[in-house]
């Protein structure tokens, strides 16, 4: 099973001829290559797997999404989880 993550980006560059991309994960900022989604701008939201954006998400589908990681995160935190 695979996870990704949702991203908006926040700069586009070519680095050794890949389209990559500056993509911000909840105020982390990693760059992820964008060459598969060649109509991610900048401003979009990605879903990124191990550095690499899989598809171009509607801003709804991703706050949704980073909605439901922060609700995650409480339910883990009220378990005492230590995150």
């Amino acid at each position: 099973m695979c996870l990704s993550v949702p991203g908006k980006i926040v700069n586009i560059l070519d680095e050794d001829g890949l389209r990559m991309a500056d993509v911000d994960f909840g105020g982390a900022i990693r760059k992820v290559c964008i060459e598969w989604v060649p109509e991610a701008g900048k401003g979009d939201y990605v879903l990124a797997h191990v550095g690499t954006a899989l598809t171009v998400l509607d801003e709804q589908s991703a706050l949704e999404s980073l909605a439901a990681f922060d609700e995650i995160n409480e339910k883990l935190k009220e378990e005492d989880f230590n995150l």
